[in-house]
This record gives C-alpha cells, sequence and structure tokens, in this order.
C-alpha cells in the first residue's frame, strides 16, 4: 500500500486509498454501458459481438492502464461511439473491407502521435477551421441518434417513398425502446452515477416477459477469441485519396474531444495553472494518440479519452490509481460475456438516442453571424445526416467553407492548408460521382 501510495503521489495530490478507490468505481458506473453498446455497434457491421466485446474491453483496459502508469491522470480511455458508428455503420457497412477501415484509424492515429510527439498541436488548433470542429462533432451525434432511432424500431426506411418514417410504436419493440429512453432520461435528470447503465439493466430486466431478451444459462464464460479482428489492417489500401473524408472524421473528432476533455476534467480536478492550461498535457496526448494506432491492430475503432472520468474526479479522484481500480473492473468484465449478449438491442438503443442528440449542444459555439462560419456548419451536419454518411458532411463543410471565404475576400483568414483540403475533397466528391 504504501509502494502504492508514493508512485501515485498521494500525498502530493491531497488524496487516499479509499477516494481513489471510491472514484475508480464511480468512473467505471458511468461508462459501463460501453461493454454493451460498443460490440452491439460493431456487430451490426459484421463482426462477431464475442471478439468485438473481448477486443472492446482489452483495449479500453491496456490504454487506461497506460494512462494512469505514464501521466498519473485519473483519465479512462475508451472507443469513442462516433468513431464506432463511422468504422462500423459507414465504412463497414458500405462494403468497405475491415482491413482498410483499419488502416484509415491507424493513419488517424498515426497523425494524432505526429501532432502530439512534435509538438504541432497549436498549430492544427489554428488549421481547422472552428465551424468544422464544431458541427463535425455535431453531425456525427445526430448521425448516432438515428441509428438508434433505427434500432428501436422508432424510425424505419420507406422504400416506396425512398424516405423515413415513423414506425409500429405500439410494438413491443418499439414501447420497449421508449421506455429504455425515458429510464435513461430519469436518471441523468437526476444525476444518478451509473445512470446509463442502470436503464440498460432495467430495460433488459423488463424486456425478459415480452421475449426481447433471453436469460443466458449462465452468467460467466472465458472472454471470447479475436480471431477475425486480430492484425486485419492494411495501411497502403487506406491510403486510397477517396477515404480523405474519412481520415478526417476519425481525426478531428478524437484530437478536439481529447482537447476539450482534459482541459474540462483537469479544470474541475484543479490541474490547470494561473493561464488555463493543463500542465503535462503532452503526456495524455501522447497515450491517447498511441492508444488509437495501437488498437488499429486489433480492428478497433478509435480510442479516446472518455468524458465519464469527470465522474471519478466528481468522486474525489486525483491520481492515475483511480483509472487503474477503472481498468480492473472493467478487466472482470471479460467473463461477462453470457450477460452482455443478452442485453438486447431495445436496452441500448435508447443510450444511442440520447448520447446523439446530446452532442447537438456544440452547435451553441458557432457564430451565428458569420454565414462563413454558420453556413459550413449547417451543411455538415445536413449532409453528415441526410446522406448518412459523416465522411461527405465534413467534405462538404470543407469546399463551402472555403469557397465562403474566397468569395467574401476573406481568403487570408486561414492557412493556406484549408484551401488544399478543400481541393481534396471535391476531388473526393469527383470519385463519389463516377461509382
Amino acid at each position: 500500500m504504501n509502494k502504492i501510495k508514493e508512485f501515485f503521489e498521494f500525498e502530493k495530490n491531497n488524496t487516499d486509498l479509499r477516494t481513489e478507490v471510491i472514484a475508480g468505481f464511480t468512473t467505471f458506473a458511468t461508462m459501463a454501458y460501453l461493454i454493451a453498446v460498443v460490440p452491439g455497434m460493431l456487430s451490426k457491421g459484421g463482426l462477431p459481438f464475442s471478439a468485438a466485446m473481448t477486443v472492446t474491453i482489452v483495449m479500453t483496459v491496456l490504454t487506461t492502464l497506460a494512462m494512469a502508469f505514464y501521466t498519473n491522470r485519473p483519465f479512462v480511455l475508451g472507443p469513442g461511439l462516433g468513431s464506432v458508428a463511422i468504422f462500423s455503420f459507414t465504412l463497414l457497412g458500405d462494403g468497405v473491407p475491415l482491413s482498410i477501415a483499419s488502416g484509415i484509424v491507424f493513419i488517424s492515429g498515426a497523425i494524432f502521435m505526429a501532432v502530439s510527439f512534435l509538438g504541432i498541436r497549436d498549430f492544427i488548433v489554428r488549421v481547422i477551421p472552428h465551424s468544422i470542429k464544431v458541427s463535425v462533432g455535431v453531425g456525427i451525434g445526430l448521425f448516432i441518434a438515428l441509428l438508434g432511432l433505427k434500432q428501436a424500431g422508432i424510425v424505419i426506411a420507406n422504400p416506396s417513398k425512398n424516405v423515413l418514417n415513423l414506425g409500429d410504436l405500439s410494438s413491443a419493440k418499439a414501447l420497449m425502446s421508449m421506455v429504455g429512453f425515458f429510464l435513461v432520461m430519469f436518471f441523468v435528470a437526476q444525476k444518478t452515477r451509473g445512470g446509463i447503465i442502470l436503464a440498460i439493466l432495467i430495460t433488459t430486466a423488463i424486456s425478459i416477459p415480452f421475449g426481447l431478451a433471453k436469460v443466458p444459462e449462465s452468467l460467466f464464460a472465458m472472454p471470447g477469441s479475436m480471431e477475425g479482428m486480430l492484425f486485419e489492417i492494411d495501411i497502403l489500401g487506406a491510403l486510397d485519396p477517396k477515404y480523405l473524408p474519412f481520415l478526417l472524421a476519425f481525426f478531428i473528432p478524437d484530437f478536439f474531444s481529447t482537447l476539450g476533455t482534459l482541459l474540462g476534467v483537469g479544470s474541475q480536478a484543479g490541474y490547470l495553472d494561473k493561464n488555463g492550461n493543463l500542465p503535462g498535457i503532452e503526456k495524455n496526448f501522447h497515450v491517447d494518440s498511441c492508444a488509437t494506432t495501437f488498437g488499429s491492430f486489433f480492428s478497433c475503432p478509435v480510442l479516446t479519452t472518455y468524458l465519464e472520468s469527470s465522474a471519478g474526479v466528481e468522486a474525489g479522484g486525483r491520481t492515475g490509481f483511480t483509472a487503474v481500480v477503472t481498468a480492473i473492473l472493467f478487466l472482470f468484465t471479460l467473463f461477462l460475456s453470457p450477460l452482455a449478449t443478452m442485453i438486447p438491442t431495445v436496452a441500448t438503443a435508447p443510450v444511442l438516442i440520447y448520447i446523439g442528440f446530446s452532442m447537438m449542444s456544440s452547435m451553441k459555439k458557432v457564430n451565428y453571424d458569420d454565414i462563413t462560419e454558420y453556413f459550413p456548419a449547417f451543411i455538415c451536419v445536413a449532409m453528415t445526416i441526410f446522406s448518412f454518411n459523416s465522411g461527405n458532411g465534413i467534405a462538404a463543410a470543407m469546399v463551402v467553407y472555403a469557397f465562403l471565404k474566397i468569395v467574401t475576400g476573406r481568403m487570408k483568414e486561414d492557412h493556406w492548408s484549408v484551401y488544399a483540403i478543400a481541393l481534396a475533397m471535391i476531388y473526393y466528391f469527383s470519385v463519389v460521382a463516377s461509382h
């Protein structure tokens, strides 16, 4: 115990073992939903649920431990739901090989590593237009919400009219999904720790009598094999220019959500200096970027620092030992795969709906008095959801942004690389149009 206290500097950070353990349990409770949600989303893209669950947990554990020991911060990592949606539904769903999808994740991580280790973070912050930074996450959020609504049976496709319609709300599937959604809303509104996973468990239990969920014969089992996901990667194939929008769709949210999470949670923990900077933030970026690159060899979507880490900080966690406790708890869940597989779609779809819509709050940061800012943001969101493709949203937004800056005589406001990216996006659309 003394070695643990010394290594994690409990006295320096004004904390103790009991507080750190409680904080670790708290963070785990708020993040545990990813055990069911992430593998479920990946399985929709054709990956085996058991393999996806093993990869999700193993990557979460390893990268969180790396963050804990390298930075001594209570930050926990896991697959970002936005990247999981793009990886599974957009790429794999559109027939892109798993190896190519993993290759795109690798390149995204490699770029993030270069940004992190070469100290050009501030340059990237300046280069990417503010409206694009904000709207990418919002577009992906609506994309996630639509996936949840479709899985819940609340929104369905109408092939005869080529539109989306309201589903049969009287069906058991839709009704149970709505029950799950209001449970999520109730627990979130009440600020209940672990409320999302609690809503999932209650919805699952209620679903059993209706035949929407089945109790497994055993609650414990050995972890599923990662076969079919391990080393399925084609980096050279992912370098095709037509995949550039998806590369941006992975990199931009990962980079800026990580930056926002680190500063936000860091402020909550009292880490920031008088200038609002987080001392040692480079180390956090090192881990986050390496995690994404490393995870790509396991066909794992972008690994990112979870905002839910703030729950552990709120509970008093101040050191990496909080993250260690969370990682250990996730490790135990490797042997609970039967329990995870019994969780029905009606229990996880409401989580996607809630998380997706909650991501829209970022739009308040857009400057609505400047057409060169708000219009590209709207384009990004609209094209993402209307074309069911986040890559299209980013590509269209970059082209419109560059055009508006040029025609308003404000081209010099941005770095030349913005216009180079816009040209690349035009090429992307020419490739899409030719297929």
